[in-house]
């Protein structure tokens, strides 16, 4: 790995990147069952620096701003790297909001560059109707040869000649103003600098390290924090290689392990729990004596890594589960979320460890992260190098709200002194999330302090915390809710707890299931008992890392479904 302390900024470490592994792949792009795209870190500078060139020759200066809103693609990050070498500033976008919510970022970055993907584009002209954009130059991707763009360049012919000039910037320099997931109405951009980015890359090259030959498998969106920084930056300052898909089918992700011999691979939770469904489906589906043998290995791989993982030894006790994910897989790093610790202990048992981590968008990527030093599956770890945490004013249980201090914790919000003034206090990141420390020091969460509930008896009740005894049940999703947070009360004490529930597809409420969430109920303490039930009939609203909107998805609720809906238990 690259000696991050010498590099002043991104694209000065990125540069000597691409100058230090010349030969080693850097990027594979696949397509279905064909692969569309392989460059080695020499191609992909010859790609990108007469981008570079082209962006400085149409006027884009050191500290301007240029978007990217783009599916995961090579051209994702051939587009970045030339911004970083430009001195510009990347603000990268989540494809997946509508043209309006892209044209109020736009606005509100300032941003003088977009690059764009053609279909993207062409809803954004949609919805502006012949009005301005505002934007200075717009680069289209994959645009039919007779598409109309309006004032925008092609970006496979946006290219000049001669060598673009490299501009350095400084540590406290501007390199990224990042929106969180969940952007809604006030956009909050967070101001993230290159020290940000070089510390935090460097405390998560301590805890996972990468190298030549290591092939990082990006399914995450690389507008999202966790894919930008291990599917970008961290695997770039080590040689390692970075595979994309144009598809996320489950069918064409399993062979994408297997023909590319994974190494490392990020998944939101939501992710992960779909794929330990399918995993104990094809396990139930075995013969009596398979299953057996199964068990048997599953048990003994439990036993010798109690303490510690040994992929090597898990491998060869459980060979064709570990074939399935290509035979190299070393670890999957899961946050953004909240992650069920079955889950977490179901893949450890079959020797495919999962590093829970916990971070924010405001605090670069992660603060803490699961070293398996032991395998804590009820935390989100340690704190990284150089991450201080705080738990400011615990109850009698120890919880409280985290509050952090760290090289990586953005400047501050774009435009918006008053927000970053609530939001950093004293150098200590508030960050709205309620945990407390176990006696490892490991840190446990317990959900967003917005949506803690006070009981008429003074308890406190985390929504997220009781979730956990509903895990596994036969629906597609479920959250729980305050009734008075779904219908507004004017009178306190007596408060409800309301289990909303999103079926699967052709598949009904039955009887057998009321009973099963009974049962569950009543292994709760009273206070935190479920006192009826709400069958949802659309998909939970989500943001890009897959959290549930719970704020939208309960104004939907208390729009559409009177408080006599909910069916007690």
């Amino acid at each position: 790995m690259l000696n991050l302390d010498q590099y002043s900024c991104l694209g000065a470490a990125l540069q000597d990147a691409l100058d230090r592994w010349p030969n080693e792949t850097c990027l594979i792009e696949a397509d279905r069952e064909k692969e569309k795209t392989r460059l080695t870190y020499s191609d992909f500078q010859e790609v990108a620096l007469p981008l570079a060139r082209a962006l400085q020759d149409a006027s884009f200066a050191p500290g301007d701003r240029a978007a990217i809103i783009m599916t995961n693609q090579s051209k994702w990050l051939i587009s970045a790297y030339a911004v970083f070498y430009t001195g510009g500033v990347l603000v990268p976008l989540d494809y997946k909001l509508t043209p309006e919510e892209h044209l109020q970022l736009l606005a509100h970055s300032k941003a003088k560059v977009l690059i764009v993907e053609y279909h993207l584009w062409r809803a954004i002209l949609q919805s502006l109707g012949g009005k301005a954009h505002g934007v200075q130059t717009v680069l289209v991707t994959e645009a039919p040869l007779r598409a109309e763009l309006g004032s925008a360049f092609r970006w496979e012919e946006f290219r000049r000649k001669g060598d673009p000039h490299f501009v350095t910037r400084k540590r406290e320099d501007v390199a990224c103003i990042v929106y969180s997931s969940g952007t809604g109405g006030r956009p909050k951009g967070c101001v993230l600098t290159h020290d940000n980015y070089l510390e935090q890359c460097k405390s998560l090259a301590e805890r996972f390290a990468f190298w030549p030959g290591v092939r990082y498998l990006s399914i995450l969106p690389t507008n999202h924090a966790i894919d930008f920084m291990v599917g970008f930056i961290g695997p770039f300052m080590c040689g390692a290689c970075v595979v994309h898909l144009r598809t996320l089918r489950p069918e064409f992700v399993r062979d994408a392990f297997m023909r590319y011999r994974i190494t490392y691979v990020a998944l939101v939770p939501m992710i992960l729990k779909n794929l330990e469904r399918g995993l104990r489906a094809k396990f139930d589906e075995l013969n009596f004596a398979k299953r057996f043998i199964l068990n048997r290995m599953i048990g003994l791989n439990k036993l010798i890594t109690r303490k510690q993982p040994n992929v090597k030894l898990s491998r060869k006790l459980l060979g064709q589960v570990h074939a399935a994910f290509g035979g190299e897989l070393l670890a999957v790093f899961t946050g953004g979320a909240f992650m069920e610790p079955a889950t977490l202990e179901f893949f450890y048992q079959l020797g495919i460890p999962v590093a829970n981590g916990y971070g924010l968008t405001e605090a670069g990527t992660s603060l803490t992260l699961n070293d398996f030093k032991p395998f804590r599956a009820d935390t989100v770890g340690t704190p990284l190098a150089g991450v201080e945490l705080r738990i400011l004013k615990p109850d009698s249980e120890g919880i409280g709200e985290v509050a952090a201090k760290s090289r990586t914790v953005m400047s501050h919000y774009l435009d918006d002194p008053e927000l970053s003034a609530r939001t950093i206090v004293d150098g200590w990141l508030l960050t709205g999330d309620l945990g407390r420390f176990d006696a490892h020091g490991h840190l446990q969460l317990f959900g967003r302090k917005k949506n803690m509930i006070v009981t008429e008896g003074g308890k406190n009740i985390y929504p997220e915390d009781i979730e956990t005894a509903f895990e596994g049940m036969a629906a597609k999703e479920y959250c729980i809710f305050a009734a008075d947070y779904i219908w507004p009360a004017k009178s306190l004490g007596n408060e409800k707890l309301v289990l909303a529930l999103r079926m699967e597809q052709n598949q009904e409420f039955t009887e057998a299931l009321k009973e099963e969430i009974i049962a569950r109920n009543r292994k709760l303490p009273d206070f935190k008992r479920v006192g009826g039930y709400i069958v949802w009939q659309k998909d939970f609203p989500r943001t890009a890392s897959m959290k549930i909107k719970r704020n939208v998805l309960a104004e939907e609720m208390g729009k559409t479904l009177e408080r006599g809906s909910v069916v007690d238990l």
